[in-house]
This record gives structure tokens, C-alpha cells and sequence, in this order.
């Protein structure tokens, strides 16, 4: 399953969304969702815990100014790489 996660880990409960999670789900970041990605944050522990491929897309972190400041832990990727995403999993959920 593809999850995004559009919204702030502090306006959401990450650790709820991280147990519905199984070995071999997508986890994508964006809008203000990548702030989950940021290096040294509690929530990317939890992020990088999870059995899960994590993804954040590009355009927000540097809409945000984030680039630097990102777990490179996290694949970085474009709108491109965000529909092949979509294609490979039949379900998806957003947060």
C-alpha cells in the first residue's frame, strides 16, 4: 500500500499510522509531511523503525527550505518517480 503523509507529525498521530504499516508499503512525504524527515527529529526514528520504503518529495523540501536539513536516510524523488508510485500500489492512504 502507498501511504502519504501531507500533514505536520505534530498535527497527526504518526506512531497510529506507522501500525498500519506491513513489510513492503511506501511511505511518501509531502506538503508538510516532510517535516517527519527531519534529520535528528524523534519522528524519524519512528520513520526509519518502520518496515517500510520512505519517500519525500522534492518540490516541498525546497518549497520549505529543508534540502539541507533532511535525513538522507529518505529517498528523495519527483513528481515523475510519485506517479510510478501510484502505479505500483492499487491502494493508498492519505494522512
Amino acid at each position: 500500500m502507498l501511504y502519504t503523509l501531507s500533514r505536520s507529525p505534530t498535527q497527526c498521530d504518526l506512531p497510529a499510522l506507522l501500525r498500519l504499516t506491513a513489510a513492503g508499503d511506501d511511505l511518501l512525504l509531502l506538503q508538510d509531511g516532510v517535516l517527519a524527515g527531519l534529520a535528528g527529529s524523534a519522528h524519524l526514528e519512528l520513520l526509519l523503525n518502520a518496515p517500510i520504503s520512505l519517500y519525500a518529495l522534492q518540490d516541498d523540501l525546497e518549497a520549505r527550505g529543508l534540502t539541507g536539513h533532511f535525513s538522507h536516510k529518505i529517498t528523495v524523488i519527483g513528481y515523475n518517480h510519485f506517479v510510478e508510485l501510484t502505479e505500483k500500489h492499487r491502494s493508498q492512504m492519505s494522512w
